[in-house]
C-alpha cells in the first residue's frame, strides 16, 4: 500500500471516529428546534404608549417641582394623554418666570402652546415620540432577550417582528414544558419603585382617604397590597397612599437574588448600583421614621419604617413560594421592561407533534438515501457503492459538525439534509462521467480516474463556494426555520467537497491498488 494512501485513510478514519464520538447518542447531543421538540410561538405587541406617558407623566411632575422652587404655585400639572401635558392656573405676573422654566426643562422635547387664563398644553414633538417608541420596542427586545436567555431555553428566537417600524415581537421557545410560566415572566413588566407612603395601610381606598375628603392629590396615588397582619388567607389587601414619583426605580439596580427572611420565609435581595446607591442613599437619609413602600409592577409587597440611612442594599418580602421568588429574582436583573406587553398570537407546539415530524423527516432521508444508492448501483456498477459511502459519511460529518458547534435542527433543516444528499449524488456523477469520458479516451484505469477527480475539482469548488455565500447570507438575515435551513446546507455543503474529492478519490486508489483491475467498473 502506498504511503499517501495510507495517511489519506488514517484521516478519514480519524474523521469517522471524532464524528461518531460528537453525534451518539443522537437525543443528547443533536438539539432539536420549536417544530420538532415542541414549545411555544408568541407574537407581542409593545404598548408604547406606556413609555410615552411615564415621561409625560414625569416631565409634567417635574415642571410642577421646578415651579414649586421658583415660588410659582401651579393649579395642575398633569399629563392628560401619553404626549400631551396640560398646565393650568399659571400667574400672570410669574408667566413669563414659568415660560422659561419650561424651555429649560422640556423644551427640546414638547411643543408649547398658551391658553387663555394661564393655561398651557405641550405636545410631544414627532420626531422625539418616534423615537421613543422605537426605543420602547429595542428596550423590550432586549429585556425579553435576558429573561429567555436566564430561562436556559435551548436556541430562542426573539427579534422584531411585522417589518421595520413595527412594535410587535416575536418569540420561540423551543422544548418548553411551563408554557404559563414562561409567558408570566416574559410579560411580566418587572418594574421595582420605592415610594414614599403618605398614608396606610388602610383596609379600604374609602377609609384611606377619609382624611382628604376621597381625593387624592395630583402628586399623589393609591395602591394596594397584601397584609397578613390584619388577617385573611394569605393576607388581606390593603391600600396605601404613596407619592406619585419614585425617586429609586429598578433601572439603578446592580442585581437580584432571591433568598431567606429572618422568618425562614422565601424574599428577594437587591443592590443598587453607584448611581441607584447615591440616590437611595439620600432618599432615605431624608426620610428616617417614615415608611418606605416596595413597589412592584404597581403592587406594594412591603412597606417597612426607614430606622436609618440606607445605600446599596435592599429586601422584597410578602407571601412568596421559593418557586415565585425565583422567577421575581429573575424578572428584576433582567431589567424592566419599558412598557407592558400584549399577546397577538399564540401556538404551542406538542412534544407528540414533533415526533412525528422526526419520524417523518427521517423516514424520507432513509427512502431518498435507499433510492439514491439503487439508482447509483444500477447506473455505476460497483462504483456506486463508492458514491453511497461519500453520501453517507457526508451525512454523518454534517450532524457531527451540528453536534459541535450548538446548532438546532428544524424542520426545513432537515429538508437541507435531503438537499445534501443530492448534492453529494450530483457531484459523484460529474466526477464518475469525467473518469467514464477518460476512460473512453484509450487511457489507463489509474490514469483516467486521477485526471477525472483533478479535471472536476475547480467545478465542484466553484459551485459550492456560491452555494455556501446563498447559505451564509440566508443564516444572517434569516430567523427560526429559515436559519435551521441554512445552518444544515452550509455544513452539508462544506463536508460534501471533503467527500466527493477527498474521501471518494481515496476509495478508488485503496481498490485499484488492492485489485490492480485494468478495468473500472463504472
Amino acid at each position: 500500500m502506498a504511503k499517501n494512501l495510507r495517511w489519506k485513510l488514517l484521516v478519514i478514519a480519524a474523521v469517522v471516529v471524532a464524528a461518531g464520538f460528537a453525534v451518539y447518542p443522537p437525543e443528547d447531543r443533536i438539539r432539536l428546534g420549536l417544530d420538532l421538540s415542541g414549545g411555544v410561538h408568541m407574537v407581542l405587541q409593545v404598548q408604547t404608549d406606556d413609555a410615552l406617558l411615564v415621561e409625560s407623566e414625569t416631565s409634567a411632575e417635574q415642571l410642577n417641582e421646578q415651579a414649586g422652587l421658583s415660588g410659582i404655585t401651579l393649579a395642575s400639572s398633569a399629563a392628560v394623554s401619553p404626549t400631551e401635558i396640560r398646565v393650568e392656573g399659571v400667574p400672570g405676573e410669574r408667566d413669563q418666570e414659568f415660560r422659561t422654566i419650561a424651555d429649560n426643562l422640556i423644551g427640546g422635547l414638547y411643543t408649547r402652546e398658551s391658553q387663555p387664563n394661564g393655561a398651557y398644553t405641550f405636545r410631544m414633538q414627532p420626531s422625539v415620540e418616534r423615537v421613543r417608541r422605537d426605543e420602547s420596542v429595542r428596550q423590550a427586545l432586549q429585556t425579553i432577550a435576558r429573561r429567555v436567555d436566564e430561562l436556559g431555553v435551548a436556541e430562542p428566537v426573539v427579534t422584531p417582528y411585522g417589518g421595520a417600524g413595527g412594535e410587535q415581537i416575536l418569540v420561540q421557545l423551543p422544548g418548553v414544558e411551563d408554557v404559563a410560566g414562561a409567558k408570566e415572566i416574559i410579560r411580566s413588566t418587572g418594574l421595582l419603585e420605592l415610594k414614599l407612603v403618605e398614608e396606610g395601610p388602610a383596609p379600604t381606598r374609602e377609609f384611606l382617604l377619609q382624611t382628604r375628603n376621597g381625593v387624592v392629590p395630583a402628586d399623589m396615588e393609591v395602591l394596594s397590597g397584601l397584609d397578613e397582619s390584619l388577617g385573611g388567607v394569605g393576607g388581606a389587601q390593603v391600600f396605601y397612599l404613596v407619592r406619585r414619583v419614585a425617586p429609586v426605580t429598578g433601572r439603578d439596580l446592580r442585581n437580584a437574588r432571591p433568598t431567606i427572611d429572618e422568618f425562614n420565609q422565601p424574599a428577594i435581595s437587591f443592590s443598587f448600583n453607584r448611581e441607584g446607591a447615591r440616590k437611595f442613599g439620600n432618599f432615605t437619609g431624608a426620610s428616617i421614621g417614615r415608611n418606605l413602600a416596595i413597589i412592584m409592577d404597581g403592587q406594594v409587597y412591603s412597606a417597612p419604617t426607614i430606622q436609618s440611612r440606607i445605600s446599596d442594599e435592599g429586601r422584597i418580602t410578602g407571601n412568596f413560594t421559593t418557586g415565585e421568588a425565583a422567577d421575581l429574582a429573575l424578572i428584576l436583573r433582567s431589567g424592566a421592561l419599558p412598557a407592558s406587553l400584549t399577546y397577538l398570537e399564540e401556538r404551542t407546539i406538542g412534544p407528540q407533534l414533533g415526533a412525528d415530524s422526526i419520524r417523518a423527516g427521517v423516514t424520507a432521508s432513509i427512502a431518498g438515501l435507499i433510492a439514491v444508492a439503487l439508482f447509483m448501483l444500477a447506473y455505476y456498477r460497483l462504483s456506486g457503492i463508492n458514491s453511497v459511502v461519500a453520501v453517507v459519511l457526508n451525512l454523518l460529518i454534517l450532524l457531527a459538525c451540528m453536534s459541535y458547534v450548538g446548532a438546532v435542527l428544524t424542520l426545513p433543516g432537515i429538508a437541507g439534509f435531503i438537499l445534501t444528499i443530492g448534492m453529494g449524488v450530483d457531484s459523484n456523477v460529474l466526477i464518475f462521467e469525467r473518469i467514464k469520458e477518460e476512460l473512453v479516451s484509450a487511457r489507463g484505469v489509474r490514469a483516467a480516474v486521477s485526471a477525472g477527480f483533478d479535471r472536476v475539482f475547480l467545478t465542484i469548488v466553484d459551485t459550492h463556494v456560491a452555494s455556501l455565500i446563498a447559505a451564509a447570507f440566508l443564516f444572517q438575515f434569516g430567523s427560526g426555520p429559515i436559519k435551521g435551513f441554512a445552518t444544515t446546507l452550509f455544513f452539508g455543503l462544506a463536508s460534501n467537497v471533503f467527500t466527493a474529492v477527498f474521501v471518494s478519490r481515496t476509495l478508488f486508489e485503496l481498490v485499484l491498488v488492492r485489485r490492480r483491475a485494468p478495468t473500472l467498473s463504472i
